[in-house]
């Protein structure tokens, strides 16, 4: 039977057996109990998936993994300690030094750094275009060396929409796969599998935990890349892997090699492995994901509406308000909703925006978003101070905007709490 997503944040990932705890237990342990030398060397040959080292894996976080695979509609999913540690592996596990890729300028900062700084520093190049960029434009980004295509289904924070099906079919055109991060929607607002998507990466610490308590981050594995039929651009998945006497992941492991490899190779070598307790505590809030979501958008498209009609914003970036330039793009993708994050500026710059966030009482400055509390920061300042001007600007981080994050506290609330604060300026 065909569970509804709903269904599948409660009931994937754990089914226990008869006299099994009902809620998944944490298995705080390092390391796991085997009978006979031999069963454990088949562990280490990849013989057998039983666990034998947390590192590696985990009951209480192969649960989760299951869970996340599921709602993405995935054949596979890593969790790793941090959202920055999954963008990183899902592009390590497939580039290496001498080769490029390509990634929308519209990303968090975070990532932008991973990738301007130090994937280069390693060797691995970057071509940065717009998420709007038109088909010639993206077409003469491409190289022979080129391995990816990344973009986040609502950029971080500019909320620009990717046009997904777009930016696959580019992808797929030149032999290699297209990452998305879908943080903000969640799979419960976009899949971006069914648009043709190859990979999905998570920041698990926003709405997939909800509550602020939980780092991670989650990569999951769609199955559907041919990486033989590319075999000369992906050599560490379509040739022997040494270090495990000659395995072949695409070949040994199927269309679940892509994820095999990131968990045997680089979780093995990089050790960005989360905790049972935050695996946990990630499974408890995606059990609440969809009625969350759903208060999310309803209380962001009633605030974006509010600063629209206010004197002292200048702007107001949404795209699921109706006139919004992305609207269309937005209700496609997402037809239930986005995120609840709305980017708005203040008449005044980038002091009046400062101004405003020390005005407010309700709404938290907080270096975190996408959570049960309304938080707001301003982002030039903060995640994205290591930008040059050009570089804010190529992202489309405008000197005085706002992130707002908002909660699921009563809508009325939070538009009072920014109607006070506005009232201040």
């Amino acid at each position: 039977m065909a569970w509804h997503i709903e269904t599948k944040c409660i009931q994937e990932g754990w089914q226990p057996k008869n006299g099994e705890a009902r809620v998944v237990p944490v298995y705080q342990s390092t390391t796991f109990k085997y009978e006979s030398a031999q069963a454990m060397g088949e562990c280490f040959d990849l013989k057998s998936s039983s666990f034998f080292y947390t590192r590696l894996g985990n009951p209480t976080t192969d649960a989760v993994e299951r869970k996340v695979a599921a709602l993405e509609g995935g054949v596979g999913a890593l969790m790793t300690s941090a959202g920055m540690a999954a963008s990183a592996f899902a592009v390590m596990n497939i580039a290496r030094a001498g080769d490029h890729i390509i990634s929308s300028a519209a990303v968090y900062g975070g990532t932008f750094n991973l990738f301007h700084k130090t994937l280069r520093e390693l060797g691995i190049d970057v071509t940065f275009v717009s998420p709007t960029a038109d088909d010639a434009a993206l077409e003469a980004a491409f190289r022979p060396n080129t391995r990816l295509v990344f973009g986040e289904t609502l950029s971080n924070p500019s909320l620009d929409v990717l046009d997904i099906s777009r930016f696959a079919a580019a992808a797929h055109r030149h032999g290699v796969p297209l990452i998305v991060d879908n943080t903000f929607p969640t799979p419960i607002n976009c899949r971006p599998f069914e648009f043709g998507a190859d990979i999905v990466v998570h920041s698990t610490s926003k709405y997939l935990d909800g509550h602020a308590v939980s780092l991670g981050g989650m990569i999951v594995d769609s199955g559907r890349f041919d990486w033989m039929a590319h075999a000369d651009k992906f050599p560490g998945l379509t040739t022997p892997d040494e270090s495990y006497h000659g395995l072949v992941y695409a070949r040994d492991f199927g269309n679940a090699g892509y994820i095999v490899k990131c968990r045997t190779h680089l979780m093995r070598d990089f050790g960005s492995a989360p905790s049972p307790e935050n695996a946990f505590l990630l499974s408890l809030g995606i059990d609440t994901l969809h009625l969350r979501m759903q208060r999310h958008c309803e209380n962001a498209l009633a605030v974006a509406r509010f600063l629209q009609q206010q004197p002292q914003v200048t702007w107001v970036k949404f795209p699921h308000l109706p006139g919004d330039p992305q609207y269309k793009l937005a209700t496609k993708y997402m037809p239930h909703g986005g995120s609840g994050v709305i980017s708005f500026g203040v008449r005044g710059g980038r002091d009046a925006a400062c101004r405003l966030m020390n005005n407010l009482k309700l709404a938290a400055i907080a270096t975190h978003v996408a959570d049960l509390r309304t938080c707001l920061l301003h982002p030039a300042s903060t995640t994205h101070r290591q930008m040059t001007d050009e570089q804010l600007a190529e992202c489309g981080v405008k000197p005085e905007l706002i992130r707002l994050s908002v909660g699921i506290e009563h809508v009325q609330d939070i538009i009072d709490d920014l109607k006070n604060g506005l009232a201040l300026l």
